[in-house]
Parts: C-alpha cells; sequence; structure tokens
C-alpha cells in the first residue's frame, strides 16, 4: 500500500513539468489575444518562451506582414527552452530550423518531446560567415521564409551580412547597446569568437544599432521596433512595411536595462550603464564608416563617460 502512494505521488511529480509547460503556452494564448488591442508595438511586449519580451513584438508584426511561408531560422538557441521562434513553432505551427554550436544543447533539443511533436530541425554547427548558407542550403531552408532570428553574442553583423540565400520578411537581430546609438561599429570578425572568452566583462560582443541599421538599409529592410531592456531590434522587408511606422537607429536604441558585466573573477558587478562602458573602453572596434580598427574610447558615438 506504502509502495502504492510512493509510485502515484512520483508520476504526479514527474507530470508536473509538462503540466507547468502547458500552462505556460495557455497564458502564452491569453497574452496573444490582448495584442489585437495594441496601438502600439511596445504594447505588445510579452514573453512565453522569449527572454525578454520577443514573442509579443513577434505576434504584433505578424498583423502586418503577411507570411506565405511560415518558416523560421534562429542561430545562438543553446537548448532551446528560452528563444525567439519557440512560442512560433508551438503556437502558429511554423516550421524551422535551429542552429546552435554546443553539441549537449543539440542533444537536448532532440531528446525534447518538441522535437517529435513540431517540424522542427536542430543543427550542430559553430557558425561563420563561411558556412552559414551552406548550413541553411542544406537544410533545405531557401528563399522566401518568415523569420530569421539572430543572436550568436559575437559575429552577428557578419554573418547576416553574409547570408544571401533566404529573404526572410521579418529579421530580429540583437545590438549591443554599449556601442552607442549612432556609431556603425562591430567586433572585428573572427571566425572562432567565443563572447566568454573574448573579455572577462562578457559585455564585448556584437554590433551597434546603427550598424546592423546600415546593413538593413542595404539589404531592403526598414528598422520597426526595439524591445525595452535593450538588446533586441526587429526589421521588415522594404516590400511589406505597409502601415508600420519606421524608426530611425537612435529612435530604436534603448541602454541594455540588464546588468552582465563580469569581472576578472568571473563575478556579476552589477555596475551601471555608463560604468560598464568605461570599462571596455580599450577595446577594439571595426568603425564601417572609416573600415578601419579603432578602440572604442577613440570612435565618436560610442557611448563613453
Amino acid at each position: 500500500m506504502l509502495f502504492g502512494r510512493i509510485w502515484r505521488f512520483y508520476k504526479r511529480y514527474a507530470a508536473l513539468p509538462d503540466r507547468i509547460y502547458r500552462i505556460q503556452e495557455a497564458l502564452g494564448r491569453i497574452e496573444l489575444r490582448q495584442v489585437a488591442l495594441c496601438s502600439d508595438v511596445r504594447q505588445a511586449e510579452f514573453r512565453v518562451f522569449s527572454q525578454w519580451g520577443e514573442d509579443g513584438i513577434i505576434q504584433y508584426l505578424l498583423r502586418y506582414v503577411p507570411v506565405e511561408r511560415p518558416i523560421f531560422v534562429e542561430f545562438g538557441v543553446e537548448n532551446y527552452t528560452e528563444s525567439n521562434t519557440r512560442f512560433l513553432l508551438t503556437n502558429n505551427q511554423w516550421a524551422g530550423l535551429i542552429i546552435d554550436g554546443g553539441a549537449e544543447n543539440i542533444d537536448y533539443i532532440k531528446r525534447d518531446a518538441i522535437y517529435w511533436a513540431s517540424n522542427l530541425k536542430a543543427e550542430h554547427a559553430f557558425i561563420t560567415k563561411e558556412n552559414i548558407n551552406e548550413l541553411l542550403s542544406r537544410n533545405g531552408i531557401v528563399g522566401d521564409i518568415g523569420l530569421l532570428s539572430v543572436d550568436i553574442d559575437g559575429n552577428d553583423y557578419w554573418i547576416w551580412q553574409a547570408i544571401n540565400t533566404i529573404s526572410p520578411r521579418i529579421v530580429v537581430c540583437e545590438y549591443n547597446s554599449h556601442f552607442g546609438s549612432s556609431a556603425e561599429v562591430t567586433i572585428p570578425y573572427d571566425e572562432a569568437f567565443v563572447r566568454d572568452t573574448a573579455h572577462f566583462s562578457k559585455i564585448y560582443y556584437g554590433a551597434s544599432v546603427a550598424a546592423l541599421h546600415s546593413l538593413a538599409v542595404a539589404k531592403g529592410y526598414s528598422l520597426v521596433a526595439s524591445n525595452a531592456v535593450g538588446n533586441n531590434i526587429f526589421f521588415v522587408r522594404d516590400d511589406l512595411v505597409g502601415s508600420l511606422p519606421v524608426l530611425s537607429p537612435a529612435q530604436a536604441y534603448r541602454p541594455a536595462q540588464f546588468r552582465e558585466y563580469h569581472d576578472e573573477h568571473g563575478r556579476l558587478t552589477y555596475d551601471d550603464f555608463d560604468t560598464r562602458s568605461g570599462k571596455i573602453s580599450h577595446l577594439p572596434l571595426y568603425d564601417l564608416k572609416t573600415n578601419t580598427l579603432r578602440k572604442i574610447s577613440d570612435i565618436p558615438g560610442v557611448l563613453i563617460p
């Protein structure tokens, strides 16, 4: 009798993660119904699986952007429990390709029930500008797709610049707010770049909002949204912008509200924004206006106290 009680308790306990997951999805569907009442994209932010409010922003944009091929691509998903596209997969029934450089992350995803229950491909690869198009093509992702999400904490600018095999209707890209709102700068390209080892602070990575905006314009995209915490911006292909307001980099820019600076011993310091920026002012960035490598402190427009 005691064994039976223990067994019933164990089964209920084992079922908890799945029940919590279903509640999480249900709450997301409730939040989604409120998006229809939003008159501005900033009011639409909510998160189900995204790190911040990206789930809501994407759903808001889909009210204005028609999608003929509901396919997404997302880079840098880790184990995919937190991502910009998981809600699209489970709620909107999109198909997608996710890529991550950690073999353990891809193994985790393939063991997750979402992998058999959804039209999802997971690829283990360390993305470079030299291999990205081949990675997309060999997985059958070419031409017009619904959404591309770029967040690899490093060569984001260079990877998006290199992509020429797909034409996503919506692009989500992470920017580094410590590089300011007006300077067009990015980390120098290094195919082996890893954020955690590039500098102990872990805030030396990626590109500025102005650099990504300039690249987007060259590719035929308009900047239409940014999230409130200051790390992601959203572009829509020019032929589909319609009535969506178009933003300048300065309008979209937000200083990062999260404090992720680490000291030499790997400890979070909780420094304010200006202090964090000052501590990386000696590091080099590639200035896209002058095509030169310069110290952060020498580049006009980068926020250094």
